[in-house]
């Protein structure tokens, strides 16, 4: 077995870990605990499983110190962010503890044997139930958030679901550590090994999709990542859904009125939002539209001063940074010129200046609307609302859209530009910066694309659906239904004879508070 390495990214050099990459054998032993462990969740019940669930939480914060300067020598984001992403993660789990008490979630019907005009019609009740173990892929921008202690986990034990995650090789310590912090709250709870289990390697990955065992996929990160999970879930005998979110651009509009009135608040935010992080965002915005007028000017000077005076940014790995030159140069063949870049040549680690590019909206094309993984914004001139319709054609769908309305600005305009995000995006940004993503009931994180599968989120309440299906029981014994499809249990919503039942709000344990995270 290889040995696994771990690299800080702020000085470039590597380093051996106790960790060896994951043998067949011990993935078969994985996955067999994982689905023996499929039972003990299911005896947990709703209930059962959101104390487990704010067990994770707490075990998470009593760790806090040491998963965060673990993650803090991988990644080099540094402490305050990690610090902070770590208490999203810790809010996840107890967010989905609510949802988990609420139960709207199982979505259960009721339809009691009847006549109707067909003629007798038999009992039938229906409820959402978990799938089986589930593989999640850590991304390499959220050591926390989005990996081993992160929102898949999360939503996947909620739904009943055993994990078994394939750590990202640019922090593989902090994964391990963030797993073991999980495994130690479900031995306190009395619960078996596989309820959540970490392996290591890109081999042992892609043969976790292809086993029988595994009913579903999940990945934050890169389109050549998703397409190799694919074709291994291909090579199954039966399909299993895939879950999985990649690049976007996020393209922000800045209408006239927006730029005359509050340009420079409006660069001061446009600069954070993509430079945050390192720029290393799947809601990073890539494109903005700025008008070319007086108003406009301003606010892409202020720009080009936020980025002349900046100090250089260090990404997760060197593969990021190799990537980010490359589409750098790549844009500016384009025909995208520099307006602003500092100089960090002699910076060390994998350190990269923030750039700022600029090009006239009749030279955008498809090319220079791709995707640029790091602290790079393309700023697009134009000189009427109506050249949007067609330049935003040229721009891939994303995760998000936004725009940035004035007192003064045309209604219509706004109007058609929201009705073209709609159709392009998952969520619409209004006088705002996509960055920030609350976890909350009515949060969305996908869209057409890069989404594999358009229908569902990954953060936020309903989550949780992507790792269940639908059984019915028709005409089944009251003793072998479910708790929530007996009659006389109306502890949760439920519809019932064609009516909805908001089920008993004393039974429940409140909502959840939501926080705000960039992703």
């Amino acid at each position: 077995m290889n040995v696994v390495s771990t690299v800080d990214p702020r000085d470039g050099r590597p380093r051996e870990t106790h960790l060896r990459e994951t043998s067949d054998p011990e993935l078969e032993s994985a996955v067999g605990q994982a689905s023996s462990a499929t039972e003990w969740l299911a005896g947990l019940g709703r209930h059962g499983r959101a104390g487990m669930l704010d067990e994770i939480a707490a075990s998470l914060e009593s760790h806090r110190a040491d998963l965060v300067a673990t993650a803090e020598g991988e990644t080099g984001l540094g402490h305050p962010r990690l610090d902070f992403e770590l208490t999203r993660a810790i809010i996840q789990f107890r967010m989905f503890g609510d949802v988990l008490r609420d139960g709207g979630y199982v979505e259960a019907a009721i339809d009691h044997a009847a006549e109707t005009p067909l003629g007798p019609a038999p009992d039938v009740r229906r409820m959402l139930v978990p799938l089986g173990p589930v593989a999640v892929f850590g991304a390499s921008n959220f050591p926390f958030a989005f990996s081993v202690a992160g929102g898949d986990t999360a939503s996947a034990l909620a739904a009943g679901c055993p994990v078994i995650v394939k750590a990202h090789p640019s922090h593989p310590l902090t994964s391990q550590a963030s797993g073991e912090a999980i495994a130690a709250a479900v031995r306190r709870l009395g619960g078996p090994d596989g309820v959540v289990a970490v392996v290591h390697g890109q081999d042992a990955g892609l043969a976790l999709v292809r086993h029988p065992a595994v009913r579903a996929a999940a990945l934050t990160g890169s389109i050549g990542a998703a397409r190799a999970i694919q074709t291994a879930i291909d090579e199954r005998p039966y399909p299993i859904p895939f879950y999985g979110e990649l690049s976007s651009v996020n393209p922000i509009v800045v209408l006239p009125a927006a730029a005359t009135e509050r340009g420079s608040q409006i660069a001061e935010g446009l600069f954070a939002s993509f430079t945050g992080s390192g720029g290393q965002l799947c809601t990073k915005p890539g494109l903005a539209f700025i008008p070319s007028d007086p108003a406009g000017d301003e606010l892409v000077e202020v720009l080009r001063d936020r980025v002349a005076s900046a100090g250089g940014t260090v990404l997760l790995n060197e593969r990021i940074r190799d990537a980010f030159v490359e589409a750098e140069a790549r844009l500016e063949r384009a025909g995208a010129r520099v307006s602003a870049r500092p100089d960090v040549a002699s910076a060390p680690g994998f350190t990269v200046a923030p750039a700022l590019l600029e090009i006239d909206i009749s030279r955008l094309s498809a090319e220079i609307a791709e995707e640029c993984f790091g602290p790079l914004l393309v700023v697009v001139r134009y000189g009427e609302a109506a050249d949007l319709d067609r330049a935003l054609a040229v721009v891939p769908p994303s995760l998000t859209g936004s725009i940035h309305t004035g007192t003064h600005d045309d209604r219509a305009a706004v109007r058609r530009l929201a009705d073209q995000f709609a159709a392009r995006a998952g969520r619409i940004v209004f006088d705002g910066y996509p960055t920030g993503v609350r976890v909350s009931w009515a949060q969305h994180h996908g869209g057409p694309w890069p989404s594999t599968n358009s229908l569902y989120t990954s953060v936020g309440a309903t989550a949780t659906r992507r790792f269940l299906r639908p059984l019915a029981w028709q005409d089944a014994p009251d003793w072998i239904l479910p708790e929530e499809l007996r009659d006389g249990s109306g502890e949760i919503p439920r519809r019932v004879d064609g009516r909805l039942e908001p089920g008993d709000p004393a039974a429940r344990h409140g909502n959840a508070t939501g926080g705000v995270v960039t992703s």
